[in-house]
């Protein structure tokens, strides 16, 4: 794909409105809402899908597919990303409102880090076939390790090689109220922790470029394609965070997901280089790629939450029968301490209670508001027909 340069500065303009206006709407630091949240993830999203119209009648439906087939790789490889973000902001303690100034200055990093990585892609691939092979066989051992590898992510991912280099190199000071991310320290210029997150952020989507960037050049070998794709799947990424935080535990196939779509596209870069040498192998093509990636994407996203969904009512029913099963035998001899301990009926009424509860609140897909429920379940025991206060009595000498 010929791409002109007023395309590109057209392009690179329109990318730059909009890190302006997520600059000037992260002025103010402020917690994120979820309806905020929802509020600029459409945003994103409709911009990505006007640019993508918008390349259907200037350059042809083929390369506006591959653009959406791109964008839905690097969109759905952030999501994995997105946990490491979160035991990120967790291990430095990052206040609510500063995270998304924070992700907002590490996803302009990222872009311009990725832009080189795009270039040093590109041009590999115009000098040498042969890396098409090279990025497909990385994609398969990437996709090997991330089911390999799943669950067993670094709890200590802030504290790598560039965060100690950093603290070695300048002063960290106290954390500011106002999110600045430069200090005083003992008279010399430092750093505030913010900023030690931002290196963090930052060194750890190097290490993400590493899949995604050859993941997309099995969809395109359009280096324009692949900036764009880049760029409008990173600056919804923070929207992103802050609208799926709830639910990243709730994905709990998206590994495998992920894992068969970099496998396709491993297996896709290595058929197109064995084409360019026997033309008789056959090539998989965009349009079947793009149908791969959403029907396997949707496969693991609804399996995910179907099983999810079905953990919480599960875990109350266990409790429940667990409760009536501890239930102490009467004994008819001691009709005071019977009168006075809890009876069968109602532990079976409170457990009920407690399944219905958990049920009912399943249903808003609010982990919080679900523990809060068993935990209001809980406190019923002992206040609501004053069964603990009577089996204490009882048990007293």
């Amino acid at each position: 794909m010929s791409v002109p340069l007023w395309a590109w500065v057209a392009t690179l303009a329109g990318l730059g409105v909009i890190v302006a206006v997520d600059i000037w709407h992260a002025r103010r630091p402020h917690e994120v809402t979820f309806r905020e949240a929802i509020h600029w993830s459409l945003i994103y999203i409709a911009a990505a899908i006007a640019f993508g119209v918008v390349l259907a009648f200037t350059a042809g439906a083929t390369h506006a597919t591959e653009f959406f087939a791109g964008y839905l790789v690097e969109k759905s490889l952030s999501v994995d990303n997105l946990f490491v973000f979160a035991i990120i902001l967790t291990r430095f303690a990052v206040p609510a409102r500063h995270q998304q100034r924070v992700l907002l200055i590490g996803v302009i990093g990222a872009l311009v880090l990725r832009a080189a990585f795009i270039a040093v892609g590109a041009a590999a691939i115009q000098r040498l076939a042969f890396t098409f092979v090279i990025f497909g066989a990385f994609l398969i051992y990437t996709a090997v390790r991330l089911v390999h590898d799943h669950g067993r992510q670094d709890q200590d991912v802030g504290d790598n090689r560039a965060v100690r280099l950093l603290r070695k190199a300048v002063p960290v000071g106290e954390s500011s109220r106002d999110g600045s991310l430069f200090t005083v320290v003992g008279g010399r210029r430092g750093v505030t922790p913010l900023f030690v997150v931002v290196v963090a952020i930052l060194s750890v989507d190097i290490m993400f470029a590493l899949d995604s960037i050859p993941a997309i050049f099995g969809i395109t070998s359009s280096s324009y394609l692949v900036f764009t794709a880049n760029a409008f799947a990173l600056f919804g990424l923070r929207a992103l965070y802050f609208l799926l935080i709830g639910l990243l535990d709730r994905l709990v196939f998206l590994h495998y997901g992920l894992a068969a779509v970099l496998s396709f596209i491993g297996v896709k870069l290595v058929l197109h280089y064995v084409h360019t040498v026997a033309p008789g192998v056959p090539e998989i093509s965009t349009g079947l790629s793009l149908t791969v990636v959403v029907v396997v994407l949707a496969i693991t996203t609804l399996a995910s939450l179907r099983v999810s969904a079905k953990e919480p009512r599960a875990a109350a029913k266990r409790r429940a029968k667990r409760a009536r099963d501890e239930q102490p035998p009467a004994d008819p001899d001691d009709v005071a301490g019977a009168a006075r301990r809890p009876t069968g009926l109602a532990h079976a009424s409170l457990a009920a209670t407690e399944v219905f509860m958990a049920d009912r609140l399943h249903q808003q897909n609010d982990d919080h508001e679900i523990d809060q429920a068993r935990d209001q379940a809980q406190r019923l025991r002992p206040s609501g027909l004053g069964l603990a206060q009577g089996s204490k009595r009882a048990d007293d000498p």
